[in-house]
């Protein structure tokens, strides 16, 4: 007999039942690439400067070369974040010079607030040869009703970018920065 030489069938679910937990593990997968996505995707950016992202140094190992570059600093708020920011003055330097700049950022509201800011560099190529050494997006910033805080940035360009060739016509980078209240702090 035919049946009598087919394999015993496991204790598979019903047709329709295994269709369905196929499609929930499916999902749930799904959902698992959708949280991992984005802190991939920042370390991707991290790593190799990918949209703009900045670098993070110690300091500048490569020296200063005659060069020079017109960093410009821009601001953006979100609608939900009564904060005032006051960017610092775009600046040119020889390429490698180590700065520091500050933002002014003001609580407008009537209790703590704890934002952050992300970041893009543009050009965009540029961003893997922005270094920071230290910046107030690295950490959440709580500021009291009408407070305003100081918000320094030091930084310096990679004079390994002269070796670039989309980079030699650029005169100018902007450093961009978006503020946004923090899930985890806010009012």
């Amino acid at each position: 007999m035919l049946t009598d030489t087919l394999p015993k069938k496991a204790n598979w679910p019903s047709g329709n039942l295994r269709v369905a937990m196929i499609c929930g593990g499916i999902a749930l997968g799904m959902v698992g690439a959708a949280y991992a996505a984005v802190p991939l995707y920042q370390l991707f950016c991290q790593i190799t400067g990918y949209g703009g992202t900045t670098q993070v140094a110690a300091g500048n190992v490569n020296g200063i070369i005659e060069r020079t570059m017109t960093v410009r600093f821009d601001e953006n708020v979100s609608p939900d974040l009564n904060f005032t920011i006051v960017p610092a003055r775009s600046e040119t330097n020889e390429i490698g010079t180590v700065r520091t700049v500050v933002y002014l950022a003001t609580n407008n509201s009537d209790v703590p607030v704890t934002s952050t800011a992300s970041f893009n560099v543009a050009p965009a190529i540029a961003g893997a040869y922005f270094n920071k050494i230290e910046c107030f997006c690295f950490t959440e910033q709580t500021l009291q009703p009408g407070e305003t805080v100081e918000m320094p940035i030091v930084y310096f360009l990679d004079p390994d970018l002269d070796d670039v060739p989309e980079l030699d016509t650029v005169q100018e980078i902007t450093l961009s920065y978006t503020f946004y209240a923090s899930q985890t702090g806010s009012s």
